[in-house]
């Protein structure tokens, strides 16, 4: 593909992940629309942090994925969609899980339909590792059995098993890329790196909730790489391919790894609040990513130490942008 020719649309394009793809795809010189979830004050979420001169090369639109017109008019005249939108909060999926099942689930059949009508030329579509659930085996592979111990994670299996079933009924040309927790710039502290980090940085005491679960934690820079691989990549239609390291840390061990990079004594202490329903935690996380490395080209590049630098210098730059030790959703 050539980027200078075409036309892209990505979803959740005020997102973490969204942002950077949209920045990568702009400093390519790549004609990006950006579909963004309408708010009043017509926030168009980080997408402002990028510089202003890439930003007059962007068309910002706003939307909801429920809105089967909305999104068939941000597809219209786009060769390339990346589909990032979708409600992305666990805790918060518990408490909404109807408002979680029609962005993820619905929003998802609303592209791929709009997709379909339009004839684009590749949809890349993100799925995430939650829904392996607890690892059966390990690492997970893309054949891993699906679990949905979360309304969140079920409703990302039905968005990628609507996916699936577009490519064999339709043919439509579709992707799928499963992130293993992607940290970096721009992560809200609903996350738990962030959280972690802004507690660190200015309290006493770092609340968390599971400290034993294991997590593959990949830097957003890799990540945002393993999407254009992914669109790049000749004859993988209908494929899927998870985006980790292929390393586990526990949570607990990365709240210690944090607190001495920011060299400060800090207490690490479990809140009972931010701890999963019991059969809907996810105890391990580690990621098989050959299919990747061998039919996409993808690997990671950022190690861990590096990326948890770089997100610390980050967020001591942006610290307007977070309450400190609240427990977000």
């Amino acid at each position: 593909m050539v980027w200078p020719d075409l036309k892209v649309l990505v979803t959740g394009a005020g997102g973490f992940i969204g942002s950077h793809l949209v920045e990568h795809l702009l400093k390519e010189g790549t004609r990006v629309r950006a579909f963004v979830r309408y708010t009043s004050r017509n926030d168009p979420g980080f997408l402002a942090q990028i510089s202003e001169k890439r930003r007059e090369q962007l068309e910002i639109v706003g939307g909801d994925l429920r809105d089967a017109s909305a999104v068939q008019q941000a597809v219209e005249g786009c060769q390339l969609v990346f589909h990032l939108g979708a409600l992305i909060s666990i805790p918060y999926s518990y408490r909404h899980p109807v408002e979680v099942a029609e962005t993820n689930f619905l929003g998802t059949l609303n592209v791929l339909n709009a997709c379909r009508q339009s004839g684009v030329q590749r949809l890349i579509h993100t799925s995430t590792s939650e829904v392996y659930g607890t690892a059966l085996r390990t690492p997970i592979d893309e054949s891993h059995p699906l679990q949905g111990q979360s309304p969140y994670s079920a409703s990302k299996i039905g968005a990628d098993k609507l996916a699936e079933s577009y490519f064999c009924a339709y043919e439509l040309p579709v992707v799928t890329v499963r992130p293993f927790n992607t940290y970096g710039p721009r992560q809200s502290a609903r996350a738990v790196i962030p959280t972690i980090i802004t507690q660190a940085l200015f309290l006493d005491k770092v609340q968390l909730g599971n400290l034993d679960a294991t997590r593959d934690f990949t830097y957003v820079s890799d990540t945002v790489r393993g999407f254009i691989c992914a669109a790049e990549a000749s004859a993988v239609e209908g494929k899927t391919f998870n985006l980790g390291t292929g390393k586990e840390i526990s949570i607990g061990e990365i709240a210690e790894k944090i607190i001495q990079k920011v060299a400060r004594p800090v207490e690490i202490v479990v809140d009972r609040t931010r701890l999963r329903p019991k059969q809907s935690e996810v105890m391990q996380l580690i990621s098989d990513n050959q299919l990747a490395k061998e039919i996409i080209g993808w690997e990671p590049l950022v190690n861990l130490d590096d990326g948890l630098q770089k997100t610390i210098d980050w967020i001591q730059v942006h610290l307007d942008d977070f309450e400190i030790g609240a427990y977000q959703f």
